[in-house]
């Protein structure tokens, strides 16, 4: 069954998705970015690119020729065709549809009350599927 990690009151949720990037690809993970829109795609596409002056992260965009060597793919559709399933970042406020596919989620909540709510209410589902779910607070320690 995945496993979902909660990250919740998150500034900034495309730089803190960019370090958890930097993070899994160093740990040699292959992971999947689930954004809401083609905007925030767009926007975290571009962030992947200049967040850091040092780190390369290859990524692509879901149905790119490349996509089945590249091991981080960037997407905002459900039911675009993946290569891998270790883990997905979910940026969006909308539960994945292919989620069970997953051996790991990870959900990243901002600080904004509507991302807030939505997120409480994906964490209230998931816990009634009995998803093993943790729940870190981004600030604390």
């Amino acid at each position: 069954m995945t496993r979902i990690d909660f990250h919740s009151n998150v500034p900034d949720k495309i730089a803190y998705a960019c370090r958890l990037v930097r993070k899994a690809w160093a740990a040699n993970t292959r992971l999947v970015l689930m954004t809401d829109d083609a905007a925030q795609l767009a926007e975290l596409n571009a962030a992947m690119w200049t967040f850091s002056a040092t780190d390369f992260l290859p990524h692509v965009l879901a149905g790119d020729p490349l996509a089945a060597q590249t091991p981080i793919i960037l997407t905002d559709d459900d039911a675009a065709a993946l290569p891998h399933y270790e883990l997905l970042v979910n940026l969006s406020q909308r539960a994945p549809a292919n989620l069970a596919q997953f051996a790991r989620m990870i959900e990243v909540i901002s600080s904004d009350e509507i991302d807030a709510a939505a997120g409480r209410k994906r964490y209230v589902a998931y816990k009634q599927q009995e998803y093993p779910l943790t729940h870190f607070v981004a600030g604390k320690t």
